[in-house]
């Protein structure tokens, strides 16, 4: 069974989770330098069995998509020639970055820790993950 395999997608560095072979529990894998996402890739993808990457959506509150989605669509592309028989799917961002915060403040990490923007990537990209996770399953219902 393969795994899904989550983005959140910036300029500078892209966080990174996958999910358990059952799809039940989202686990934050990394967070890499965007402009070597596609070797990285690359190399998961060799040694892993993912059936779906899922990319998050930047939205704003208005429901338009953010600045971030010019840089985000032809990333994509780039994915879909190079794995055309990945799935690739997008899902809502919106307010990632702030539970990451709060889940790194109530998990009791140190000030120094929270300010770790790649740490914070790494839990944006579990976060949306694991609700893409569970609107599959309240769709299944």
């Amino acid at each position: 069974m393969g795994r899904y395999l989550a983005l959140d997608y910036g300029t500078k560095r892209t966080g990174i989770a996958v999910s358990d072979t059952l799809k039940i529990i989202a686990n934050g894998l990394t967070t890499v330098p965007t402009h070597t996402l596609l070797d990285y890739l690359k190399t998961y993808l060799q040694k892993e069995d993912v059936e779906r990457i899922i990319v998050g959506l930047p939205k704003q509150m208005n429901n338009e998509y953010s600045e971030n989605m010019k840089h985000i669509r032809p990333f994509v592309k780039k994915l879909q020639s190079l794995y055309p028989d990945m799935q690739i799917e997008y899902y809502d961002e919106r307010f990632t970055s702030a539970l990451a915060h709060k889940t790194m403040l109530d998990a009791g990490l140190k000030k120094t820790d929270r300010q770790n923007k790649s740490l914070v990537d790494e839990i944006s990209a579990t976060i949306i993950l694991q609700g893409y996770m569970e609107s599959l399953r309240l769709q299944s219902k």
